[in-house]
């Protein structure tokens, strides 16, 4: 299919936005923007929680914020819990094709909007496998494996019956596809998602970066990029660092915030590691990543990794774990993965790399990247596959719901018979 002639309103909704502290959604919803009113002639209205109900409106853009209290223990992130407001915003603005990016509320929302307005599509993205990412490691670290278990179960019952409502579906990786199919939910696109690699590029190393961290090691300069937190298990990578040896001289910056920063700054004193914070301005975490050596992550539950793309097309090589859309990200020849929660192995893959091979990693890495993950792309599919599929199956349902209504109609007044005679 190709992508939709006529102008549309396009709908994003999503709890999972946050101005600071990092976070894949964040740049894909500024990346979107930046294409939709660029390169096409839509319109894109984008619902965000916020510290109160805010409206923006600039040319074909709509930025609204939905006031929400804060998570707690994520200083950085809201939840909405004012589902009304969301349902007048979207009956005021009536959007053609509403995509949601996250599991919690708002999915339901739209698909009770949808009901409502039969010919509105509506297509979901799955960025985290939530039953065992969340559900999963949060239930049996508080209750024990068993009730984790159970509490699986029931959070992938739920995804099945929410995203079974949506017209289309996308995933970032084929192993997310699959556990998506493993959920009976057969309707799944899988959709890259995208670096600017003349922003990420090897080019902005800058010799002094480390010295402004007031780091003086002179090994190795590891570097992490995202949430400080235990979804992403950060604290394995200060305890990789731990296990580096002193010879090595390494140094290790874990850019970003989340709730176990300030316990891993606690834990990380008198050693060569440095917390930023999150790094707001893109061209300073483009310099950042590029005038580091080699790039650490131990989440286990990547969907996709743009961070971690990022970091490739900065020109470094990956050391993390073999598990998730890791396995997709870092193919051979562009790093070293190693077992998940294994902060020995991790330790012994950075000093293997850095001993020798890591300069021709980071330059594979950059050339897998380049040219093959870029925001066009993303946006291209989206717009000319992924959209164009849910708005036809919205066309079908409505269709279908339209000659169901006039076969009902005309049962009761008796101009057609079941049964024969």
């Amino acid at each position: 299919m190709s992508t939709p002639s006529a102008p549309l309103l396009i709908c994003d909704l999503t709890q999972s936005y946050a101005p600071h502290g990092g976070g894949g959604i964040g740049t894909y919803l500024r990346e979107k923007q930046r294409h939709v009113i660029e390169r096409t002639g839509h319109r894109l209205l984008q619902i965000v929680p916020g510290p109160e109900d805010r409206v923006i409106e600039n040319g074909r853009h709509i930025w609204v914020e939905v006031g929400a209290e804060q998570v707690r223990g994520s200083p950085n992130y809201r939840f909405i819990m004012r589902t009304k407001v969301v349902r007048d915003v979207l009956e005021h603005y009536r959007p053609d094709l509403i995509e949601s990016q996250c599991p919690w509320v708002l999915p339901w929302t739209a698909i009770n909007y949808r009901r409502a307005f039969p010919d509105t599509a509506l297509v979901a993205g799955y960025h985290t496998d939530f039953p065992n990412a969340h559900i999963y490691r949060v239930g049996s670290s508080l209750f024990g494996e068993f009730v984790g278990r159970g509490l699986r179960r029931l959070a992938m019952g739920y995804a099945e019956l929410t995203y079974r409502e949506f017209d289309r579906v996308y995933t970032l990786s084929e192993a997310m596809a699959d556990v998506l199919r493993g959920y009976r939910i057969e309707h799944v696109d899988v959709v890259s998602l995208g670096v600017d690699t003349a922003l990420f590029h090897p080019d902005r190393r800058d010799p002094e970066w480390r010295k402004s961290l007031g780091l003086s090691a002179k090994g190795p300069l590891l570097v992490y990029a995202g949430r400080i937190d235990n979804e992403k298990r950060a604290d394995r990578l200060l305890a990789m660092f731990r296990r580096l040896p002193v010879s090595l001289d390494a140094g290790l910056v874990m850019i970003g915030d989340g709730k176990l920063r300030e316990a891993l700054q606690a834990e990380a004193l008198g050693l060569q590691v440095a917390f930023p914070g999150f790094l707001a301005d893109r061209t300073a975490l483009a310099r950042a990543l590029a005038s580091s050596d080699i790039y650490v992550s131990a989440m286990a539950d990547e969907t996709f990794g743009i961070s971690v793309i990022e970091a490739q097309a900065s020109g470094l090589p990956v050391v993390g774990v073999r598990s998730g859309a890791m396995i997709e990200r870092v193919v051979p020849g562009t790093g070293i993965l190693v077992g998940v929660d294994d902060a020995v192995a991790m330790a012994a893959a950075v000093e293997r790399m850095w001993q020798g091979g890591r300069a021709q990693m980071g330059g594979v890495a950059r050339a897998h990247v380049a040219g093959r993950f870029e925001w066009s792309h993303t946006f291209d599919a989206l717009l000319g596959e992924v959209y164009p599929e849910a708005l036809h199956r919205a066309r079908q349902r409505t269709k279908k719901g339209r000659a169901s209504g006039t076969a009902l109609s005309l049962l009761g007044n008796g101009m057609i018979r079941r049964g024969g005679r």
